[in-house]
């Protein structure tokens, strides 16, 4: 260049271009940093809604713990979540919009949910939703809600407690836990409230709706909502199901707990070329008509929609069917996919070559299954899974077994009034059969699939005998339908009686000669006026929804005894997904809780019975009594041998001198929860919680301890404490025999209600005297030594001491007795011990049977 560079006028022109330019680079910058300021605080804002997702979906995987069947896949919850985003209503103002983004997303996940779940978890799946939502906004007090899952399961300390204010209305294990909740800062007045209105509690505790009912003086102003749960909890556990319900109508609202209505035409529009259907059965339903009838409706029916049910030798057709299916676009239905397990691998590869392979888009794979451990995962995550379930109560039972017949068919027999009349008291008599089960062990000892199959079978067989024979042959009739038909499925001889009971009830000559013949002692289950097939579908129509116990033949009693179990089954389901603590801290507190349970444990662990005084006794009494003795104190030693040794190797587990085995972390786990191992269970089946059988087998070691050291026979045995009660009866026979020098087999037992205090009892070489008994279904009145109907809340009774007196050739009589099943536990199927006669006073046998009247030796709590 020449010259000087301050003279050229191109660099000063070049310098102040640069000048500009980063001058307009730093606005930019600016611009950009104060966009992405913005941008960081409209994402910041979204985190609300990110957190709620979030918290769904962890509440979505939860289920898993409960059913294996319960599966959902993250991609597909992503795909509902940007529906949720795209389908939800939008607004300018933030707040509103994701106040709309997460009651819009909150209230899908629901009915994402309640598709896949069976009825009984559906409450359980919008309270643990309801719950999760209000912790995440600080509205949950986690200390109560830890006592209202857990309170069943915690250690009682009596030394402590309070006495039973009420011993005549309120039993124990109701006032241990409430007592318990006392204990909670929270709560200590309560205390004095029950000195202070001892008759406005009892008036609450007998009220029918103690949810609603206002609780003793100013108690409903000094407690939250979930306080009053809490007392509900303790005192009423039948009503918990409807205070749930009530709790997350409050918090969340009403719609979360009214699932939808499930259509197959929705579940179609919803699904996809890739991703299969799955039907989760239950007993007695099978979806294949009405998938039948939506692929006529869809025009797939006649070339295009195909279906084949698995088992042996079917796997080469079903693969066939898809490959075809795959390329042409059809329908395929395999149905009862857990009959073939060892196919399923293949199925699983299959749709997982779906996702990637081309696939012609009307293809449709639909599948049914029922729960079962060994189903496929990814199928279960890839797919739409919808409940098939039968509709519930006498009314919607009667109502669908009329559309299964035809008006055609309604008069095609030549006896035509007999028929209806007969048809109509047989869909009363399936629709009760079917419905019993939800008193779960007051309706049937084993769950039993009765199905409409058994319905027209039963149907078909009435309407051929009428044409066969003039006069109705009504023993014939319900030999073939309760015995053989609906007969067939039973596996209990005490469900057996039932089902003859209930068709001597409804099958009998009074259905056709008598106007307006009651089948209940309900006013509105009735015979109607004979009449045209509208006629008969119209009265029914006009039957009540809800179903009263007593149209069972039920006391009010079993209600509430079944609202205790479904209670009882919540509650185990939310101790199931109850999240585990993570932090260090969190652990630390569970492992200090667990140490000093098991401490307390090994502390209060009664000594092995010495064998060798049992040996001693045996010298002296050479009875077989004494032999049962000695086979129940070998039996209790183990047990008290293994459960001192895992307590002492779970401590050092814990301390660290032990590996803990799976076995050892079950154990710990149990301990925690307050659940009863199931390796302990080995000696004897209980249904209680851990710290309630701890107390049961001291107090049965007791017993034996007792016998051993006093060294001759008790005058009164406590059945309950036997491990296996049938030895200890066998062995009483077993004397009894050899005394009168005849064959045990030619002995039975005859039964008689003491009326007199134990005190007054004194030793007898006739038969045994027993105590432990509990009669649960009825009441016991101790004057007359009958039957009588229960209180209202009182779902067992402690029977009086009963004399079991072996006898020889005794004449059976059944006037004025009632044999009641006597089980070892209130699980009865699999538990029947021995048979008792008991006097019914002025109710026939027959309305003890419905009310299934039974002695327990051992409760639940």
């Amino acid at each position: 260049t020449q010259g000087s560079l301050l003279e050229n006028i191109q660099v000063f022109q070049a310098l102040d271009l640069s000048k500009q330019s980063q001058k307009d680079i730093d606005e930019t910058l600016k611009i950009n940093e104060d966009l992405e300021l913005k941008i960081d605080q409209t994402r910041d804002s979204y985190r609300l809604v990110a957190q709620r997702a979030a918290i769904l979906f962890f509440v979505l995987q939860d289920l898993t713990a409960i059913d294996s069947m319960y599966q959902f896949s993250l991609d597909a919850y992503i795909q509902l979540f940007l529906f949720s985003i795209d389908k939800s209503t939008r607004s300018l103002k933030l707040n509103e919009r994701l106040d709309k983004l997460n009651d819009y997303h909150t209230y899908a996940v629901y009915k994402y949910g309640c598709r896949s779940l069976f009825e009984r978890h559906k409450l359980m799946f919008s309270f643990h939703t309801c719950t999760k939502i209000m912790d995440a906004d600080n509205r949950l007090n986690q200390d109560e809600y830890q006592f209202f899952i857990r309170v069943n399961t915690l250690t009682i300390d009596r030394e402590t407690q309070f006495p039973n204010p009420f011993p005549t209305w309120l039993n124990d294990t109701r006032w241990d836990q409430m007592s318990e909740l006392i204990r909670l800062p929270d709560y200590r007045f309560l205390r004095d409230s029950f000195d202070q209105y001892p008759k406005d509690w009892k008036e609450w505790y007998m009220s029918e709706e103690a949810e609603k009912t206002s609780l003793p003086g100013t108690i409903d102003s000094l407690i939250t909502e979930f306080g009053r749960i809490l007392i509900v909890r303790c005192l009423r556990p039948d009503r918990i199901a409807h205070c749930v319900l009530n709790f997350v109508i409050h918090n969340i609202g009403s719609k979360y707990v009214e699932p939808p209505i499930l259509h197959l035409n929705t579940i179609l529009e919803d699904s996809d070329k890739r991703s299969p259907i799955i039907f989760i059965l239950s007993p007695g339903v099978d979806p294949a008509a009405k998938l039948q009838q939506l692929a006529e409706d869809k025009m797939m029916a006649r070339s295009r929609y195909f279906t084949l049910s698995l088992g042996q030798g079917q796997a080469n057709t079903a693969r066939k069917l898809l490959e075809t299916g795959i390329k042409k676009g059809h329908w395929i239905f395999l149905a009862n996919c857990h009959l073939s397990i060892s196919w399923l691998p293949e199925l699983e590869k299959i749709v997982e070559q779906l996702q990637t392979a081309a696939v012609h888009n009307d293809f449709r794979l639909w599948l049914s299954s029922s729960p079962i451990a060994d189903f496929p995962i990814s199928i279960l995550q890839m797919s739409l899974k919808i409940t098939n379930e039968p509709q519930k109560g006498i009314k919607a039972n009667m109502k669908r077994l009329y559309e299964l017949i035809t008006p055609e068919q309604f008069q095609r027999v030549k006896h035509a009034e007999k028929y209806r009349k007969l048809t109509f008291a047989l869909t009363f008599f399936h629709s009760i059969i079917i419905e019993r089960k939800k008193f779960l062990q007051l309706g049937w000892n084993t769950d039993y699939t009765f199905n409409d199959s058994d319905f027209q079978i039963s149907e078909n067989l009435l309407a051929v005998y009428l044409d066969m024979y003039e006069k109705t042959p009504f023993d014939a009739l319900k030999y073939l339908i309760a015995n053989v038909i609906y007969g067939g499925h039973c596996t209990d001889e005490w469900d057996t009686r039932l089902l003859q009971t209930y068709i001597n009830s409804y099958i009998r000559e009074e259905v056709l000669d008598v106007m307006y013949h009651k089948l209940s002692s309900l006013p509105y289950y009735y015979m109607p006026r004979d009449g045209a097939f509208k006629s008969y579908k119209d009265f029914i129509s006009s039957m009540p929804t809800t179903d009263h116990p007593e149209a069972f033949g039920q006391h009010s009693n079993a209600d509430v005894a079944s609202q205790i179990q479904e209670s009882k089954m919540l509650f185990e389901n939310l101790l199931m997904i109850l999240p585990q603590k993570s932090s260090a801290t969190a652990e630390k507190e569970v492992e200090n809780e667990v140490v000093k349970i098991a401490r307390e444990m090994i502390k209060s662990m009664p000594h092995l019975i010495d064998i060798e005084a049992v040996k001693k006794y045996m010298s002296i009494d050479i009875s077989p009594l004494s032999v049962v003795l000695c086979q129940e104190v070998e039996r209790y030693n183990a047990l008290l041998s293994n459960i001192t040794n895992a307590l002492n190797d779970l401590l050092k587990s814990i301390e660290g001198f032990v590996i803990m085995s799976i076995e050892l972390e079950e154990l710990f786990k149990c301990i925690y929860e307050g659940r009863l191992p199931y390796v302990w269970q080995r000696t004897y089946a209980s249904l209680k919680s851990l710290p309630a059988w701890f107390e049961d087998l001291r107090q049965r070691l007791n017993f034996f301890n007792s016998w051993v050291e006093n060294q001759r026979q008790p005058t009164v045995y406590w059945i309950s404490a036997f491990s296996y009660p049938t030895s200890f009866l066998t062995a009483v026979l077993q004397r009894a025999a050899r005394k009168d020098q005849i064959a045990v087999d030619q002995l039975s037992w005859e039964f008689e209600v003491n009326k007199i205090e134990d005190k007054y009892l004194s030793d007898t070489d006739d038969g045994v005297y027993v105590t432990g008994l509990h009669l649960e279904g009825a009441g016991w009145d101790r004057q007359q030594g009958i039957l009588c109907e229960a209180h209202l809340m009182e779902l067992v009774t402690i029977m009086p001491t009963m004399h079991f007196k072996p006898v020889e050739h005794k004449k059976t009589s059944n006037r004025g007795v009632y044999v009641a099943p006597c089980y070892y536990s209130s699980i009865r199927s699999g538990s029947f011990v021995v048979a008792v006669e008991l006097k019914t006073g002025s109710m026939p046998a027959e309305h003890w049977i419905k009310r299934a009247t039974a002695l327990l030796m051992n409760l639940d709590n």
